[in-house]
Parts: structure tokens; C-alpha cells; sequence
């Protein structure tokens, strides 16, 4: 009697036999050999032949958003540090591709989360996640999906095991640390301040900066007389709201935490209206640009603005590397941001190449106790650690200069200040 194989098995057996063809294809033309974002296939438009691709993924505001100008610049500046990467020889036989699956979010927080769930399923790790509520937004998606990212934002839960699960890399001091060193200098440069005014967009970046004030203000007896919650003009249409408040209250120092339009009519409308202090600002509310608008000799007299990264004529070995990655100067600081948060993702892929687990649960097991090294240019803590070393942090303080690279000339370079080792930080200044 001739054996008759059940409907059930053959079904089986067919689909093992289909699934076998369609790994053995993808295989073959190289589209993924080790798992999402690493093939044996050139990257597109590579002249190295002989090596294989890891792609990683960008999610940035390039071209729709409040920050468009810094996020297309800190994009030139990943693509200037991984070209260079690729030129000298690649990561463990692969170049680097940060261009196929780059996306513009227009730092919008519905299209950011649209688009990684796009460009998910191509890409190893992402080199950039523009976006502090953003990014924390789709931690349970990346914990899930093992995507290790790096901080375009300098939150200070990135700093933190407990707060970033392992998951984001960053360089350089948090927006809290960076009010508190931000105020040391201000106050040995220009006055102690005794009565500060903090306008911020609201969210994780804003909370960030204006706790590192109230911070500082409660460790050097003085008095935070507003705290000014913002959004981009965008969003809330003016800054007349933060403008009357900011009068009302009398400081005699505006911090700010918003994008350059906002701080160029908040600067701007205040000094018409008769506000003799001055503004310290995070390094989001620079750009170039504004000594274009009504507000530049307001800003270039009362304005500086800090930031936790080397110069673009800094004498840092990074500083010079990126510079000589170029033919001509870039529109703007963002360039050297992109370059030096860029360190820490090329020791994890190395450490990983070397480990030979190129794959996301590689990348995420590689990440403990990794000390990347910055060049000079920024300050790396060392990736996977529990807290970070806040001893280590500095800052660079710029003042706007019509003359200088990109419109602002760096005054202090590698600024501590000494409040921050008295306060004892042990945990993000916001939480979640």
C-alpha cells in the first residue's frame, strides 16, 4: 500500500522548504546576514568593494522643524566622523551607512515615533535620536527591540543605568550640569546673580536645564523668581506670555532653554522693554542666523551660551580631526556636536566587531563597561556605567562674534566651577 503523507506534514514541509529558499537568497545577496542592519553587500555608492554594510538609522529635525539648523548640521557632522571611520578602513570589514535610513522628524514627536517603526527593521543601531521626550518616548519600543541609539539631547537620565536601560549612548555634561557650571561662570565672569528667571521649552530638556538652576540658586543663596514653561513659536505662536512674566518678576539673569528664534525675541523684546540684566543660554538657543535679526546687538552685548563640546578652532586632537574631515567651515556649531557624540557608538560597534556579536544583543551586551575616548573634544563617561563622573565635566563658554567661526567666539574653554561636587548628584535631575 503507498504511504500518503498527512495534508498537515506536507504543509510543513513546504513552508520549511520556502522559508530555507528565502534565507538562502537573502544570504546570497547579502541583505542580512547577521541580523537587521549588517550585510555582506557593499553600502550603496561604496568604492570598497570588499567589505560588507552596517547601516544606522537617523531620526533628526533636517529641515521641518524649530531645530532644523542644528539637526541638518550635527548631521553633517556624523557623516564627515563615519566617511572618515570608512576611509580608514571601515569596523570590522564594513563601512558605515547613516544615509539610507536617515529621516527628517521635523522634531515632531508623532513622526518621530512613525519613523523609527519605518526604518526599524534596516538598521543596526541609530547614530542620532534628535528629541529628549522623543527618545524617551520610544524606550519601551527600543528595550523591546534591543536598539541601542545615540542621545542627540543632553538629558541626564542618558547618564544614568536606571533611567536609559543600557540603551543610549552621549558625550558630555547634561542640560542640568551645564546650568550649574553655566552659573559658576557667570558669576565669577560677570556677578553673582540673586534673582533668576528660567524660560524653558516644557518636557524633559527644559525641566532638565531649569532644575540644574534651582540647583545651583539653592547651594549659593539665591532665588529662582520664575520658572517660564515655553514651547517653540510653532506651537504656542509668540513669546509675549514668558516676556510679560520675565518683566513682572524683575531678574537680574534670564536663563534660556528654547530654540534661537525664541531666544532671539525673547533677548530682543525684553531689551526694548527696558530689562538691564543679562542671558545665559543652553547650547539649543545658538545659531549664527540670529546675528541677522533685530535682536543681534542685544544678544552680542548681554548674551552667552554654553556648550560640552571643543570649539570648531578648538586644539583638541578631536577639534582638529573634524575640522581636516572638511573643506570649508561648517553652517554652524551643530557640525562639531555631531562629530563628538559620535565617539561613543564607534567604540561599541569595534567592541562588538570584535566580539564578533555585530547583532543588537551584541551591541547591547558590548555597551557594559566601555570607555570610549574623546579626543579632548567631549567628555565620554564610560558607556553601561551605573552613574556618571561628574568631577570629569566641563563646559566651553561662547559670546556671539560677528567675526569669529560661525558667528560666536569660544571665551573659556574646559570650565568646571566647583558647585557641582558639592551637590552630591546621584540620580537624574528629572525623571521620566
Amino acid at each position: 500500500m503507498a504511504f500518503t503523507r498527512p495534508r498537515a506534514l506536507r504543509r510543513a514541509a513546504a513552508i520549511s522548504i520556502v522559508a530555507g529558499l528565502v534565507l538562502a537568497a537573502a544570504c546570497s545577496s547579502g541583505e542580512q546576514d547577521y541580523g537587521p542592519g549588517v550585510t555582506s553587500a557593499p553600502c550603496p555608492g561604496s568604492a570598497n568593494k570588499d567589505r560588507g554594510c552596517i547601516y544606522l538609522g537617523v531620526l533628526s529635525d533636517l529641515g521641518g522643524g524649530p531645530f532644523a539648523p542644528l539637526g541638518i548640521s550635527m548631521n553633517e557632522g556624523q557623516l564627515a566622523f563615519w566617511n572618515q571611520v570608512n576611509e580608514s578602513g571601515g569596523i570590522g570589514g564594513y563601512d558605515i551607512d547613516i544615509t539610507t535610513y536617515s529621516r527628517d522628524t521635523s522634531f515632531d514627536p508623532r513622526v518621530h515615533r512613525m519613523a523609527y517603526h519605518e526604518i526599524e527593521p534596516h538598521v543596526l543601531a541609530l547614530a542620532q535620536s534628535l528629541g529628549t521626550g522623543q527618545s524617551i518616548a520610544m524606550l519601551n519600543q527600543m528595550d523591546a527591540d534591543d536598539m541601542v541609539s545615540v542621545a542627540a539631547t543632553q538629558w541626564s537620565g542618558w547618564n544614568y543605568r536606571s533611567a536609559d536601560r543600557n540603551l543610549v549612548l552621549s558625550a558630555g555634561y547634561s542640560y542640568c550640569t551645564e546650568a550649574v557650571m553655566g552659573l559658576d561662570w557667570f558669576a565669577e565672569t560677570h556677578y553673582a546673580p540673586s534673582n533668576i528667571a528660567v524660560v524653558a521649552y516644557r518636557g524633559n530638556w527644559g525641566g532638565d536645564y531649569a532644575s540644574g538652576a534651582l540647583k545651583w540658586a539653592l547651594a549659593n543663596g539665591a532665588t529662582i523668581a520664575d520658572r517660564i514653561d515655553t514651547g517653540p513659536n510653532g506651537e504656542v505662536g509668540d513669546q509675549d506670555g514668558p516676556v510679560e512674566e520675565i518683566l513682572a518678576a524683575a531678574p537680574d539673569l534670564v536663563m534660556l532653554a528654547t530654540g534661537p528664534a525664541e531666544t532671539a525675541e525673547i533677548v530682543g523684546k525684553l531689551v526694548k522693554s527696558g530689562f538691564t540684566g543679562r542671558f545665559l543660554g543652553s547650547l539649543p538657543t545658538w545659531n549664527a542666523a540670529l546675528l541677522q535679526t533685530p535682536a543681534a546687538s542685544a544678544l552680542t552685548a548681554l548674551y552667552n551660551y554654553t556648550t560640552p563640546v571643543d570649539s570648531w578652532a578648538g586644539d583638541s586632537v578631536g577639534a582638529q580631526r573634524a575640522r581636516a574631515a572638511v573643506d570649508s567651515e561648517p553652517a554652524n556649531f551643530g557640525y562639531s556636536l555631531g562629530w563628538a557624540i559620535s565617539y561613543p557608538l564607534e567604540a561599541l560597534l569595534i567592541a562588538a566587531a570584535e566580539n564578533k556579536e555585530l547583532t543588537r544583543s551584541g551591541l547591547r551586551r558590548s555597551v557594559m563597561n566601555l570607555k570610549p575616548d574623546g579626543e579632548g573634544m567631549v567628555v565620554v563617561h564610560p558607556t553601561g556605567a551605573e552613574r556618571p563622573d561628574l568631577s570629569a565635566e566641563w563646559s566651553v563658554v561662547f559670546e556671539p562674534d560677528q567675526q569669529a567661526p560661525m558667528g560666536a567666539r569660544a571665551i573659556s574653554t574646559g570650565y568646571q566651577g566647583t558647585t557641582l561636587a558639592r551637590l552630591g548628584i546621584h540620580e537624574p535631575c528629572t525623571r521620566l
